[in-house]
């Protein structure tokens, strides 16, 4: 079946889910009609990273979708770093502001998801109450239940899963190091050539994590509070890598590139023969754009990559929190998370369960073109999960102390 016709199919089903989909075990169809009646002529002020044009367009498509179907105004409040929003969160519960919040939805995860969860920041359990939530199968997904090892209870709904990958041009380097010990030794034979993002950026700190969950003599502690380990014991294999391998990156580790884009650049330009992104669309788009070789492919460490899921949740205070239900549920429905994974649009991974779909639908996904430089998920490899978000800021706090430039 065409794609085209594939997505004309998939939006009917989603305009008419509402009376499609059986009422889950926390809610009726009757509860729902009310927050849907309720969300009519809201104004969602959805606060989420800002930094990508791909992710911009979709969400915008999102809010145009959701403003047509459930008279919805969305209103995408760009972040730089989702801690702005958390902190602003905390400020209206500090000065006593327990209604009418400023932000109705944070697109989320990490440590973001824990601080907000361990200061009651957030709306009390309510994803059960989505007609699109079973679709997710949680029984059988038990990775969406949990945030960097934090429980979800329910205070926020998965909406996107994402890989590590690496990638190189397969026409000069055809057998690319897949493990820390073997990108170390490349790169002394091949100096300059690979560098990372610079924490604290998420790509940056992401790429600390893989080498430590590789490295470590004790992974189990990761898993655990930071504050619960002996911190410089359980991170020194890291340190000492970093110590060997600084020497050997680009501009010797004097400067670092931003993000994933300016990594891509940096490829692009030749500077470097390696790069890596939180997901297999970025080779592609690099590619379609004529930024990258049309021999540029993905590939992963042998020993797995790290790989975690972000969601969305709604801050205890919103003033239009059944607006943002009602946008949440729409973001899990077929139709909008088959756009998602389209790499024409975004090229991330869906949080459905295939089973739980038509069978329409379902060959959607499975048939769905991921792009040239894409990997098929039987090829991906054993997914590293993420530690426990403690980790994040205790490891950028020494990485700074270490290596800033000053």
């Amino acid at each position: 079946m065409p794609v085209l016709l594939r997505l004309a199919l998939l939006a009917l089903t989603v305009f008419l889910l509402p009376l499609l989909t059986p009422a889950t075990a926390g809610s009726s169809k009757a509860d729902w009609d009310k927050i849907v009646a309720a969300a009519k002529g809201q104004t969602v002020y959805w606060n989420a990273w800002g930094g990508d044009t791909r992710i911009n367009a979709y969400i915008a498509w999102a809010g145009e979708q959701v403003a047509e179907r459930y008279d919805l105004e969305v209103v995408h409040v760009k972040l730089t770093d989702t801690a702005e929003a958390v902190s602003r969160v905390l400020a209206e519960k500090t000065a006593g502001r327990i209604e009418g919040g400023a932000v109705d939805l944070i697109w989320i995860n990490g440590e973001n998801f824990a601080a907000m969860k361990r200061n009651g920041l957030l709306l009390e359990p309510w994803t059960e109450g989505l007609p699109n939530f079973a679709l997710t199968d949680q029984a059988n997904n038990p990775d969406l239940a949990l945030d960097f090892g934090v429980p979800v209870d329910g205070l926020e709904m998965p909406w996107s899963r994402a890989r590590l990958v690496f990638y190189r041009d397969e026409a000069a380097l055809p057998e690319p190091p897949r493990s820390s010990a073997a990108l170390l030794e490349w790169a002394k034979k091949n100096p300059g050539r690979f560098t990372y993002p610079l924490p604290p950026s998420f790509l940056g700190t992401t790429f600390l994590k893989q080498v430590l969950l590789e490295r470590a003599a004790n992974r189990d502690a990761l898993y655990r509070p930071a504050g619960e380990a002996d911190f410089a014991s359980v991170t020194a294999p890291l340190w000492d890598y970093l110590d060997a391998l600084h020497p050997l990156l680009w501009r010797k580790a004097r400067s670092f590139p931003e993000n994933a884009g300016a990594m891509r650049r940096l490829m692009s330009d030749g500077e470097i023969e390696i790069a890596f992104a939180f997901s297999q669309s970025e080779a592609t788009a690099g590619i379609e754009s004529g930024e990258l070789p049309e021999t540029v492919r993905n590939y992963v460490f042998d020993v797995g990559t790290i790989g975690n899921v972000s969601f969305v949740a709604i801050p205890f205070n919103a003033a239009h929190s059944e607006g943002a239900r009602v946008l949440a549920n729409f973001l899990l429905s077929p139709e909008a998370q088959l756009r998602k994974q389209d790499p024409e649009f975004w090229g991330s991974a869906t949080v459905l369960a295939l089973d739980a779909l038509t069978a329409d639908e379902a060959e959607a996904f499975r048939s769905m073109d991921l792009g040239p430089a894409a990997l098929p998920a039987d090829r991906l490899g054993s997914m590293l999960a993420e530690p426990y978000p403690s980790w994040t800021d205790a490891l950028e706090e020494e990485w700074n102390r270490r290596y800033a430039v000053r």
